[in-house]
């Protein structure tokens, strides 16, 4: 599992609380004062997916893995981070590492936590991270195309290549908009992932509300989802405190109870978690049998071997086929044997695309 969400905001913005509760520790400690966060904490998540319990009780399998998501709590950012101002090179370093952004807004008025900037202004506080990160991916394209357009030049078409994308994110960042907006055609979409931008990260806005209004959202929050809508991002609504409460129950009837009390049929965490798995654009396939029933997670798009070589390296490497079944199929028919006495049981080779639910059993020989 190597597919990540950094948790990024200006200081006091609830994101450490959000990081605590996401991960169910005290991994982060939670203060009213900037930069309480200086190392990144990493806590790894489950993924809900109730399909994956209903495949479990078919099979009866003995245990349940359900596959999982890395939030990285990355270290506030202010003013000036894209220039070394507080811990910006430590912040905008690690940012750099992860797969998407999860960007913790404050959307709430208290007295009790102070702000960086003196106010409550989610949108101005997203566009100050934004500004830090789109000057820090200037900074970065700038140093790097000038000894490519030399190359260019001399008739280097790899070169050549290179400098389009890079000029294309350039014109984007010069005119303050992120990479992530540039319009890409299909064989340009891996070599710019390649070019390591910040602003190239998929990116969910995460909206921190007052108590009252974790199931509605506010004035604040609603600015944020127009944002959001605007540049194709994603928003999710939910109050970093409840979430710490939630994060203290025990049971799962605990849990629900204190939440049907708020009049919220999920957490917000579960909203962020699936969010964030969106981003990565990931889908999942499942391996049953008595056990375990288990979660695995590839990008949309895999094929068959790299689905195999997502448990193991050698089945990738010794993938002959997969035994499929449908998600919805291995529910109608009651499991294997009756996907195999129904005909729905498919034997497919390497070039089969994944799809999201499949049921494999890979034949392999290393």
């Amino acid at each position: 599992m190597g597919f990540n969400c950094g948790i990024v905001g200006l200081p006091n913005v609830g994101k450490s609380t959000l990081f605590n509760a996401l991960t169910q520790t005290q991994a982060a400690q939670a203060a009213n004062f900037p930069f309480c966060t200086i190392e990144p904490n990493v806590g790894r998540v489950a993924v809900p997916d109730p399909r994956l319990e209903k495949l479990a009780v078919i099979a009866k399998s003995a245990k349940i893995i359900p596959t999982q998501l890395e939030f990285v709590d990355i270290a506030g950012l202010v003013k000036g981070a894209s220039k070394g101002e507080g811990l910006g090179n430590k912040f905008l370093g690690t940012i750099r590492e992860v797969d998407a952004i999860c960007h913790v807004l404050r959307c709430f008025d208290s007295g009790d936590i102070t702000h960086v900037e003196g106010s409550v202004d989610p949108i101005r506080d997203a566009e100050i991270v934004e500004t830090e990160l789109m000057l820090s991916d200037m900074e970065s394209l700038e140093r790097r195309i000038v000894p490519l357009e030399k190359k260019a030049k001399s008739g280097d078409k790899d070169a050549k290549a290179d400098v389009d994308l890079m000029s294309k994110a350039l014109d984007l960042l010069r005119d303050g908009k992120p990479a992530r907006l540039a319009d890409l055609s299909k064989d340009e979409v891996v070599p710019f992932k390649r070019l390591n931008l910040i602003t190239s990260k998929p990116v969910v806005y995460i909206c921190n509300v007052e108590e009252d209004n974790a199931a509605t959202g506010n004035a604040h929050s609603a600015k944020v989802f127009e944002k959001a809508a605007a540049e194709k991002a994603q928003a999710v609504v939910i109050s970093a405190a409840i979430e710490a409460e939630v994060a203290q129950l025990e049971t799962d009837e605990e849990r629900k109870e204190f939440l049907d009390s708020l009049g919220l049929e999920e957490t917000g965490l579960t909203q962020v978690i699936r969010a964030g798995y969106a981003l990565l654009d990931q889908i999942t396939f499942f391996t049953i049998g008595p056990k375990e029933a288990r979660a695995w997670t590839v990008f949309r798009g895999a094929k068959g071997p790299q689905a195999a070589g997502a448990i193991h390296t050698d089945f990738e490497r010794g993938f002959i086929a997969a035994e499929t079944i449908a998600y919805d199929d291995y529910i109608a028919v009651g499991g294997e044997q009756g996907a195999k006495e129904t005909g729905k049981l498919r034997l497919e080779g390497r070039d089969y695309l994944v799809q999201d639910g499949d049921v494999f059993h890979f034949r392999f020989n290393v």
